[in-house]
This record gives C-alpha cells, structure tokens and sequence, in this order.
C-alpha cells in the first residue's frame, strides 16, 4: 500500500514539475516587409549564442501581405535576442553589397540595431513569466 501512495505520488509531483518547466511564448509579428518574396527567418538567442553559434530556436514564414508572424513556444524567463532576415532569394543567408552593406532587410529585438552588425545590447530584451507578442521592423 506505501508502494501505491508513494508511486502516486510521484506522478503527481512529475505532473507538476512538467507544468512548471513549460515556458511561455513570444509572437513575433513583422509587419513592414518591401514584399511577398523569398520568406523571413526569425532566430532566437541567448548571450552565449548571439551572433556566435546556433540559435536557441529558429523559424521561418513566408510573406503574405508584407507581412509575417512567427511563433516560439516554451521559452524560459531570461534574457534573449530576437534576428530577423528576410531572405529574398531563398538561399538561406544574408546576401551584401560589394562595399559591405546588406542588401537584404533584417531586425533585431530591443532597442533596434544602430549603425554596423547587431550588439546582444542592442537586441536584448527581457521576458517574464508571462507571453509576450513583439513587432520587430525591419
């Protein structure tokens, strides 16, 4: 019988420790794009990974109406950096001018990006314990 009620639980406390590891989640609506071309990928960043390594998460959508929302769930509280590239030709990077200039639009979290390749200062934001819906322009 102590088997029984401990197993019990046990599945309980599991239940609530999945719930309390579940994140919430950022919208990111970017309303302002020049077309419908190509598609816009959104990444997702920690200070350890921005502008250096993977993203935490990664997303793509494909523009309708200059526009496009995208989606990222179970998201920890902490500190995070949100890129956004609208890849015009589909080839997966940030195409440039030959004097270094991007010839591609982009975004980023935060205060926005000031002159040269985004800061993590620039584009970090910080989120909660509740959802939070972004309109990053590009």
């Amino acid at each position: 019988m102590k088997t029984i009620i401990f197993l019990l639980l046990a599945a309980v406390s599991g239940f609530t420790f999945a719930q309390e590891d579940k994140g919430v989640t950022i919208t990111i609506t970017i309303p302002n794009l020049r077309s419908n071309e190509g598609n816009v990928g959104v990444s997702l960043y920690n200070e350890a990974t921005f502008m250096k390594a993977t993203p935490l998460q990664n997303k793509s959508a494909t523009p309708e109406n200059k526009s496009v929302t995208v989606t990222f769930e179970n998201v920890q509280p902490g500190a995070y950096g949100i890129i956004t590239l609208h890849d015009l030709n589909n080839n997966d990077q940030m195409d440039f001018h030959p004097n270094g200039m991007p010839k591609e639009d982009y975004g980023i979290s935060g205060t926005g990006a000031g002159f040269g390749p985004p800061t993590w200062e620039d584009a970090k934001i910080t989120i909660g314990d509740k959802d939070v819906n972004l309109e990053i322009r590009m």
